[in-house]
């Protein structure tokens, strides 16, 4: 084989990544919305959509469930997936390390002690998804604060150490909080709240969701290219003009606002954060101005399939966070022998 197959057919994969992504999300999206316990044929679907599209109001189960149930289900799939990439390829090239995942700074743990505690006080789910969604910011602040105290501002070094710390309060909280609950019950809710699940998925989440992503994604794709120079370290980065403190500590806050949204809607959801920037560098490239909106449609796409997945290979609700581990782990290690050294 010649020399210059690899580089050639790298260079046509980048030049097609991201209409490839775009199309991969649509034929996801478009299977998400076929299959599940109530199969429905792809032409009624498409029907369907024209209709609503033009405006007819439509009638029937297939209608409830396509508009009730699964349209906002897979909506709120696909922000959640995009949200957890989109943080994942942000921290990792600010703490410049490919292993970090959006749960570096205890976010996950925070807002996963808020939803507990809201279980075990019997609040509504509304109440208990906006209870994970203040611990998580809550969390990330406390490592903040806590880094800047006992370290110096801004030193990566200093605000890992802390959140896994502080993560791992959060931790023994709701090891604390799932002793107290009832076992009948409570403690059933939680388990299945902390493995990851949109079986109740309404419209409201989709909004709920769609907000923070919103915000938190706008100063991100705005400042990809700046951003892109944290990789180069803070000497570097600082020669070329860039205000490595302050943009470090905006891209904390967009990434923990997307995070702490995610995982207050679905729950605690590993792999996706941590695999997708790697799938989008090895087929997009290494600049994150490419890694950022690739890793966010990939992510989308994938999460979409996967809770496909969890509603239809068996006869109840898998969790999202053991299907996401299956085939996480394989698809990172063989990311790793592919290419996983060469992320910069």
């Amino acid at each position: 084989m010649s020399r210059w197959t690899k580089p050639r057919w790298a260079s046509c994969l980048r030049s097609r990544a991201w209409p490839s992504a775009l199309a991969i999300l649509v034929l996801a999206l478009l299977f998400g919305a076929v299959i599940g316990p109530f199969d429905m044929a792809p032409s009624r679907v498409g029907g369907l959509i024209l209709g609503a599209i033009r405006g007819e109001r439509a009638v029937g189960p297939e209608a409830s469930v396509l508009f009730q149930i699964r349209l906002p289900r897979l909506a709120a799939a696909a922000l959640v997936g995009a949200a957890l990439a989109a943080a994942g390829a942000a921290y990792q090239v600010t703490f410049r390390n490919p292993l970090v995942s959006p749960d570096i700074l205890g976010v996950s743990a925070g807002a996963g002690f808020g939803a507990v505690l809201g279980i075990l006080l019997g609040l509504p789910i509304p109440v208990i998804q906006g209870l994970g969604f203040a611990f998580g910011l809550a969390t990330v602040g406390l490592v903040l604060g806590t880094a800047a105290v006992i370290g110096q501002r801004g030193e990566t070094l200093s605000l890992v150490l802390t959140g896994i710390a502080l993560g791992a309060l959060a931790g023994a909280g709701i090891a604390i909080v799932k002793t107290l609950a009832d076992p009948d019950d409570q403690l059933p809710a939680m388990t299945f709240w902390l493995l990851g699940s949109l079986a109740g998925a309404r419209p409201a989440d989709v909004w709920f969701l769609l907000v923070p992503l919103a915000i938190g994604l706008l100063p991100l794709l705005l400042l990809r290219w700046r951003i892109g120079m944290l990789v180069l370290g803070e000497d570097d980065a600082r020669a070329l003009g860039v205000e490595t403190g302050r943009l470090r500590l905006l891209v904390i806050l967009a990434a923990t606002l997307m995070t702490s949204a995610a995982v207050a809607t679905a729950g605690t959801i590993g792999w996706i954060g941590l695999m997708v920037p790697h799938m989008a560098r090895l087929i997009g490239g290494a600049r994150f101005d490419r890694v950022l909106p690739l890793s966010i449609l990939i992510g989308a796409g994938l999460m979409v399939v996967i809770d496909t997945c969890a509603r239809s290979i068996a006869g109840t609700e898998v969790p999202l966070g053991v299907l996401t581990a299956f085939l996480g782990a394989p698809i990172f290690l063989g990311l790793l022998a592919r290419g996983g050294r060469s992320w910069r």
